[in-house]
């Protein structure tokens, strides 16, 4: 999608140089030029976005359960909270101690978290908040379907990372 735009960005940029009322030859060539200069830098910008490279940690079955479960109803605190214990049953494996108890715990509180701040337009509006919620779906939908002994596949986890990682960055910036 982004080469497509670039490309025709350059093509109309040069097109439009390519009719002005200059002398022919001096037309044609610039027209080249731009040409070859948005080929070249198509060819040269990386395909994947930033975000792609994200290394997605191993699973473990080491973690400190939190004591901290709860909402505080001051927005960033919660999201924060919220986003860090996403990020803990992100990474549990299979046999973690405690890992039915957490993600039980875990469920009530993203419900809880969702019931509350969706109802407010300035929250519900900010994209920290859309991001968290499509990985709170995600999370959810995945207890449900599989119970709370299972971990995430591992399609899954890079994506819930890299929303993370977008919340996180949200969060930093108020937004």
């Amino acid at each position: 999608m982004v080469k497509r735009t670039i490309l025709l960005l350059a093509a109309l940029t040069a097109s439009t140089s390519a009719f002005t009322p200059l002398q022919t030859d001096t037309a044609r060539r610039n027209f080249l030029q731009n040409t070859a200069t948005a080929g070249a830098a198509l060819v040269l910008l990386p395909t994947a976005p930033a975000w792609a490279e994200l290394e997605v940690p191993p699973q473990s079955t080491e973690y400190t359960f939190p004591t901290d479960w709860g909402l505080t109803f001051k927005y960033e605190e919660d999201a924060a909270k919220v986003r860090k214990h996403m990020l803990i049953a992100t990474a549990l494996a299979k046999g973690a101690p405690d890992m039915e108890d957490f993600g039980k715990n875990l469920k009530k509180e993203m419900v809880d978290f969702v019931s509350y701040y969706r109802r407010f337009p300035k929250v519900a509006g900010k994209p920290s908040f859309s991001t968290l919620y499509t990985s709170i779906n995600v999370v959810a939908g995945h207890y449900t379907s599989y119970g709370y002994k299972y971990p995430l596949p591992e399609k899954r986890r890079k994506r819930l990372y890299q929303e993370y990682a977008e919340i996180e960055k949200s969060l930093k910036r108020g937004r």
